[in-house]
């Protein structure tokens, strides 16, 4: 394929990821509005009560006071020029709240998955040889935990058991106050307050992983190009990870994209489990508080880094296989 192919298939994958895009919009706009619960009764609640008059004039400044579609109207012209609304409750833009907490959620999501990935795999790898074992019958339960356990309920498990009966870990925020004019103390600080919450979210795709890789290395093992690489007398070592890893791989960094939306689903109850200061904390107080500007933002600003994975695996799948471009 030359590079033109190449060029055309980019363009086509992400003049199909328009349409979604837009979809998403309108389905958590009008979810969203039509939900029960009245943002300007929340602000005013907060704020200690008011007259119905101070309500109307709330509602009028949030722009409550129109209808739905000239609210989508509104919200639909603000978004193709980069405006994301202004927060009711925070007081700030919605995209400047946003760029302050997404580092620490990608920082909590990265290290997840890291961890995810490596456990999953490398434990396969490494009984791959024996399906039946022991040590594969205990992988395969193991994993199964990580299907049927509640994230939440895991990382309040991990904190009593590592941050208060066996004080090993910090069980809430990101760092410690007064590390920050040291920078290696900030980092190695940060890197203690990320582990519990790190192995929460990443514990829940253990499973998924282990189980995916298990299956690829079965199929690849049995392959002709195994066996004769065997045959040529390879060292078993050599033969499981430089050939057979190799090509069992490839089914795991396209899981890697699509769970990309299912970690982020799992940050906001970590985040607030542990207090973690990023974007899935940011979409909890949203909701308690009815921000729609916020939520929105949120929600667009998550849906859009999902397409956007996937969109780069599907590019990175057609320049490693030629032929997926012609579908």
């Amino acid at each position: 394929m030359s590079s033109d192919s190449l060029v055309w298939y980019i363009l086509r994958r992400i003049l199909q990821a328009v349409p979604v895009i837009i979809g998403i919009v309108l389905l958590n706009f009008t979810l969203l509005h039509l939900a029960p619960g009245d943002p300007a009764m929340v602000y005013i609640g907060e704020a200690g009560g008011a007259s119905e008059e101070t309500l109307k004039a709330v509602r009028k400044e949030f722009g409550l006071d129109k209808s739905l579609s000239e609210q989508l109207f509104i919200y639909g012209k603000k978004l193709l020029t980069g405006d994301f609304g202004f927060s009711y409750f925070q007081g700030k833009p919605v995209l400047e709240l946003i760029l302050e907490k997404i580092w620490a959620t990608a920082l909590l999501v990265l290290t997840a998955m890291f961890m995810a990935i490596t456990i999953g795999v490398f434990t396969r790898v490494m009984v791959a040889q024996r399906p039946a074992s022991t040590a594969s019958a205990f992988i395969t339960v193991f994993s199964l935990l990580g299907f049927a356990m509640p994230s939440f309920w895991l990382g309040i498990m991990l904190i009593l058991a590592f941050s208060l009966y066996l004080p090993l870990f910090p069980g809430y925020g990101m760092m410690t106050a007064g590390y920050g004019a040291n920078v290696w103390l900030t980092l190695m600080d940060t890197l203690h307050h990320l582990v519990l919450p790190a192995t929460t979210l990443g514990f829940i795709l253990i499973g998924p992983y282990s189980r995916l890789s298990r299956a690829s290395m079965l199929e690849v093992i049995g392959s002709d190009y195994i066996r004769t690489a065997r045959a040529k007398g390879l060292p078993e070592r050599r033969v499981i990870f430089k050939h057979a890893l190799r090509n069992a791989i490839l089914p795991i960094l396209t899981m890697a994209g699509m769970q990309l939306g299912r970690l982020l689903a799992g940050a906001v109850l970590v985040e607030t489990v542990f207090s973690w200061p990023g974007m899935g904390r940011l979409m909890f107080d949203g909701i308690l508080r009815r921000d729609y500007p916020l939520i929105m933002g949120v929600l667009f600003f998550s849906s859009v880094l999902v397409i956007a994975v996937n969109l780069i695996t599907d590019v990175l799948y057609g320049v490693l296989d030629p032929r997926i471009r012609r579908r």
